[in-house]
Parts: structure tokens; C-alpha cells; sequence
């Protein structure tokens, strides 16, 4: 059945993929970019099964706007993608203000400025996704990487909100969270780093060098990916966060593990500041955190 689309950062690397392959599916999409003349050779082979908005989605009113072409287009939307994103890989101490400031707009506001548009249609149709395009980022930590993480790490945890808030009137919320990937992420997130200060080498250093081996062989396949996301977009439930890609797993797992074992090592500290007389409250031990998920099964 043919659905309503909603893309951002369509024009170039998994938005582009993931747009190409909703429009072959048979799918109505709006393809939103910054550069609308990106998706050019697109709008020429599907005609008015693709709009292609310019958009920011650092930018509120742009936002509501992209929604409100594809609910005036085409109906409604069914499908929230939120794939615009990037990141600058520096020092924090070299990180300017600005450009801080600019990656967690864009990689995290710009996604809530697109779902608080969406909410609406989605909510008075009482169904839709909202697959948000986050990283094993959002999950770990790389020295260089902090404002980029930061903004994932955000994203993975208003996922989980958002999709206990939304299940009630059924809409789904899903955080997908891959490794490297063969776009041009890499490319950019290296580019920006300037001269490190000398104390940095044996951290962001160490990343910037493990880079220049690893961009251009990433293990993740965009348009795998795509599919991956189709597929999802006619599940009815949903993990709140998957990763994709055996890079995350082999990265994620390692972190856990440090995590599991330092919260074991702490636990008497963690309950030392409790009251001496305390219990933990029946409403807190009955309470669930995360939406019901299922096995994936291709």
C-alpha cells in the first residue's frame, strides 16, 4: 500500500538512499533538503510522487511548512524520517561556541522541531512512524566527537519518551543507531578538524588517526539500510533503539560491559545515600520504561 513520506536530509548519502527507495516502492514522498536542486534528476523520473521542499529543520516554521506540503499534497503523512544530521570531529576545549551550538541544533532540535510538526496529523490519523536516523553514538563515547554524541545521545533518550508518550494512539517511534556507514559522514567530520593542540593526540588524535584507515571502508551499506527502513515502516511494534550494523554491536557491547561492571563495582555507593528507613515504592518496582518491542525477523 502506497504511504506518505516525510524525508529530511534527503539530497546526498542515507537520506538519499532511503528517499530513492521509498519512491521505488511505490511510495508519495516529500524529500526535504537545504539544496532542493540536489533531488533534481529524481523529481524528473517520479513527477508529483516527490516534493522537494527546501528545508532547515533548525528552522520551526520550515519544518511545519514541509509537513503541511505533504498533509496538502497528499493527504497526510504516514512516515517521519529524521535523517538530517553531521558532525565536526575537534577537541571540545577547539570546538568553537558556534559551531557546538550549530551541530546540536541541527542533530537534535532539528529532530524535535519535526516531530512537534508531525505530531498532529499523526495523531489526529491515530497511526504513523517517526524513525528517528541516530548513531552507535548515541549510545557510546569517541573522544572528538562531543557535540555530535551529545545531540544523539539526546535523540536515543527523546525516542524513548516520545514512544511511550505516542503508543496510546498509534504511532511508532523507533531510534535506528549505525555504525560507519559509506557516505560522505567520515569525509565531513574529518575536514573539520584543525591543528589539535598537542595534549589532544593521545585521544582525538588516536580517532583522527583511526579514521584515515576506516573512511571509505565502512561495513555499513546504505542501501541495505533503506530497505531495513521500509520494512520497519509497516511494523506494528517497535524496539525503542536498534543498531544496525556489527561495528555497533562490537562497540556497543564493549561499552555495556564497562558500564556493567562499574555500576556493580559503585552499587553500595549508588544505595548509600538513600534514607536508612527507605523501600523502594511498589509503583516503581511495577513501573515499565520501555515500549513493548518484538524480534526482528526478515
Amino acid at each position: 500500500m502506497s504511504k506518505i513520506w516525510l524525508i529530511t536530509g534527503a539530497g546526498r548519502g542515507l537520506g538519499r538512499s532511503i528517499l530513492e527507495a521509498a519512491l521505488a516502492a511505490g511510495h508519495r514522498v516529500v524529500g526535504a533538503a537545504r539544496d532542493p536542486d540536489s533531488l533534481a534528476d529524481l523529481r524528473q523520473r517520479y513527477g508529483d510522487r516527490l516534493l522537494n521542499p527546501a528545508l532547515d529543520v533548525t528552522n520551526p516554521a520550515q519544518a511545519r511548512r514541509a509537513v503541511h506540503v505533504a498533509a496538502a499534497a497528499y493527504g497526510g503523512l504516514d512516515v517521519l524520517v529524521n535523517n538530517a544530521g553531521y558532525g565536526h570531529l575537534t577537541p571540545f576545549e577547539q570546538t568553537s561556541e558556534e559551531d557546538f551550538r550549530a551541530q546540536v541544533e541541527t542533530n537534535f532540535f532539528g529532530v524535535a522541531n519535526m516531530v512537534r510538526a508531525a505530531l498532529p496529523v499523526m495523531r489526529g490519523q491515530r497511526a504513523g512512524h517517526i524513525i528517528n536516523i541516530s548513531s552507535v553514538g548515541g549510545r557510546v563515547a569517541t573522544p572528538g566527537l562531543g557535540a555530535y554524541q551529545a545531540a544523539k545521545w539526546a535523540v536515543g533518550g527523546f525516542t524513548e519518551v516520545l514512544a511511550q508518550e505516542v503508543a496510546p494512539f498509534g504511532i511508532k517511534v523507533i531510534a535506528l543507531e549505525p555504525g560507519g556507514m559509506r557516505t560522505d559522514w567520515g569525509y565531513t567530520a574529518r575536514e573539520a578538524a584543525s591543528e589539535i593542540l598537542p595534549d589532544y593526540e593521545p585521544s582525538v588524535g588516536a580517532v583522527l588517526n583511526r579514521m584515515k584507515a576506516y573512511v571509505g571502508n565502512e561495513v555499513g551499506d546504505p542501501d541495505k539500510i533503506a530497505q531495513l527502513v521500509l520494512e520497519l515502516s509497516n511494523r506494528e511494534r517497535l524496539p525503542a533503539h536498534l543498531l544496525l550494523g556489527s561495528d555497533a554491536l562490537h562497540v556497543f557491547h564493549q561499552a555495556e560491559t564497562v558500564r556493567q561492571k562499574a555500576a556493580a563495582d559503585w552499587a553500595e555507593v549508588s544505595a548509600s545515600t538513600d534514607f536508612d528507613d527507605a523501600e523502594l515504592p511498589a509503583a516503581l518496582k511495577t513501573a515499565k520504561f520501555e515500549p513493548a518491542g518484538e524480534t526482528f525477523r526478515a
